[in-house]
């Protein structure tokens, strides 16, 4: 895709996630870690589970969020399978 002037058009950056602060009670904190550990996730990414079922539960949710970000080894095989020529 060209511009007016012959150039390429900006390429359209993703945006960037949020950062919050979020001070939680200690003994919430370690009952939600547990559970995220439970579920393979860290706690920061049980949180965003999380709030995103309680927006969709509620209708609260907005349609142009994009999914949870997939996290960990991309999928394509294993570590010990050697690489396709």
């Amino acid at each position: 895709m060209t511009d007016s002037a012959g150039g390429a058009a900006p390429q359209r950056r993703p945006q960037q996630r949020k950062q919050v602060l979020l001070r939680l009670d200690p003994s919430v904190y370690e009952a939600l870690a547990r559970w995220a550990g439970d579920e393979l996730r860290s706690a920061n990414a049980q949180i965003e589970f999380l709030l995103r079922k309680a927006l969709a539960e509620t209708g609260r949710l907005p349609k142009d969020t994009g999914p949870l970000p997939r996290r960990g080894r991309p999928p394509g095989g294993s570590a010990s399978e050697p690489p396709s020529a």
